[in-house]
């Protein structure tokens, strides 16, 4: 399944059954989804990102992770655009024939999203706009897995 770029929100479960579907070799479906989180006055996020460059990021990390990881399915799906608080923004499902792949497979894929996904992130208030930086926790997270550099 392709890596996913889009404005429009995804049904969750529609994507998890779309992955099960026909399938009797999945032992475990790991799935992740992020929300828009109010930290405190958020009245937006607006998500930037460069068509085409998105999409060959996504993928990449997507063969790197089957590469690492016996997976039957992976999918991502990110969205962009001007997202309210509560909002769905991502998410990220991985299916293998045991749990310790998928999990292990799903984690390393939010530990890349949240740190070197090409996005730029702006959030939006009563106080201004403001672009979001990097953690600096996202950016140690990466460690672990051997990804250097940015």
């Amino acid at each position: 399944m392709p890596a996913r770029v889009q404005r429009e929100d995804f049904d969750l479960g529609a994507e998890l059954a779309a992955i099960r579907a026909g399938r009797s070799d999945i032992g475990a479906l790991v799935s992740f989804t992020g929300l828009v989180r109010d930290t405190g006055g958020l009245e937006t996020l607006e998500l930037e990102h460069y068509p085409g460059m998105t999409e060959k990021a996504l993928a990449a990390i997507e063969a790197e992770a089957r590469s690492r990881w016996p997976l039957q399915a992976c999918l991502i799906i990110h969205r962009y655009g001007r997202l309210s608080p509560g909002a769905q923004i991502m998410m990220v499902a991985t299916a293998s024939a045991h749990r310790g792949a998928a999990f292990a497979a799903a984690e390393f894929l939010m530990d890349y999203l949240k740190s070197r996904a090409p996005f730029w992130k702006k959030e939006a208030g009563a106080a201004g706009a403001r672009w979001v930086a990097a953690c600096a926790d996202d950016e140690a997270a990466l460690d672990r897995w051997g990804i250097t550099g940015s």
